[in-house]
C-alpha cells in the first residue's frame, strides 16, 4: 500500500523533506502523498520515514484505496529510481 496523510496533519513540515521518493507535497489544506510515487520507503529504508518523523500518532496511515504488496512497491521503486538503466 502507499501511504495516506489524514486530516490530523498539523502541517509541521517534518515529512516532506524526509521522503526519498519526493511523494509528499502541500495540498489545499494539509500535506498529501502522491500514491503513484510512494513506496513506503521500500528500496530506501526499513520503515517509512514520514511515519517516523510525524509528531502526531496515526496521521500517516496505509491508504485503503491503494492496496499494493511488497513486490508492487519494489517495482514502483525500480521504475522511479532506475528507469534510465532499464
Amino acid at each position: 500500500m502507499s501511504l495516506l496523510i489524514t486530516k490530523r496533519c498539523i502541517n509541521c513540515d517534518m515529512c516532506e523533506p524526509e521522503c526519498p521518493n519526493e511523494a509528499i507535497s502541500m495540498g489545499a489544506e494539509y500535506y498529501q502523498i502522491d500514491a503513484d510515487r510512494c513506496t513506503e520507503c521500500i528500496g530506501h529504508y526499513d520503515r517509512p520515514t514520514c511515519q517516523q518523523v510525524c509528531p502526531i500518532d496515526n496521521t500517516i496511515i496505509a491508504n485503503p484505496q491503494r492496496v499494493e504488496n511488497s513486490d508492487a512497491l519494489w517495482e514502483k521503486f525500480v521504475l522511479h529510481h532506475h528507469a534510465d538503466r532499464l
